[in-house]
């Protein structure tokens, strides 16, 4: 076993993975679309209000409409759900968020596959393989005896080598893929869509020159 908790073998490929700055974006990029997905569906809940206006005649909207009319568990539910995709926004609690995020996810598989949610199934299957995935990257952090919930030792932090401009992208496309959200769930006037695309579109021209300026200058130093 290796100071991290894992076997040798394992620990060289997860040091390989870490080491990929493109990994380390995708990992980025899980934990926001993750954080995304569940806020608003989290608000919805915590807020006291019907996730759907499918009949109770129909087996999906029996199911939701037993759901809300649990009253407490109902908002519990949802207040786990916000607190789950905050602390995957938070470097520091990024892991803790994952843990959290794992049991709530492999419970709406089983129930998108029991109930029969058509094609939601593949969306809530992929968002638990993003899970395993996220839960892979800070394997070091889940399996050494030394470590705690927040962190130690300290992972990668994954922009360590991007420019303001590439931050500034990220830390845009974050805030306009909630906002997106929760639009759909009428948290805010739809009339804010076309703004947010646009800032949608300005975030992504942001990360992509930021991380070719960034390219650049490392090419420039060597």
């Amino acid at each position: 076993m290796t100071a991290s908790g894992l076997p040798k073998r394992l620990d060289a490929l997860h040091q390989l993975a870490r080491a990929q700055p493109w990994l380390g974006r995708f990992t980025l990029m899980n934990r926001l679309l993750l954080a995304m997905a569940f806020l608003p569906t989290g608000l919805v809940k915590a807020t006291g209000q019907r996730f759907t206006t499918l009949p109770v005649e129909n087996p999906v909207g029996f199911f939701f409409e037993a759901m809300y009319q649990s009253g407490p568990y109902w908002h519990f539910i949802g207040v786990s759900q916000i607190v789950a995709a905050l602390l995957l926004l938070i470097p520091a609690t990024a892991t803790l968020g994952a843990l959290l995020f794992l049991p709530i996810i492999v419970s709406i598989v089983l129930i998108t596959w029991g109930i029969g949610f058509s094609g939601t199934i593949w969306i809530t299957a992929g968002m638990l393989l993003s899970v395993i995935y996220l839960l892979c990257w800070d394997a070091d952090r889940i399996w050494s005896a030394t470590s705690t919930v927040l962190g130690t030792p300290e992972g990668p932090k994954l922009l360590a080598d991007a420019t303001w401009f590439e931050k500034a992208g990220w830390l845009l496309g974050g805030a306009v893929g909630i906002a997106l959200l929760l639009v759909t769930r009428g948290f805010l006037p739809s009339s804010a869509t076309p703004r947010l695309l646009l800032g949608g579109v300005g975030a992504a021209i942001l990360v992509v020159a930021g991380w070719g300026i960034g390219h650049l200058r490392g090419q420039r130093r060597s």
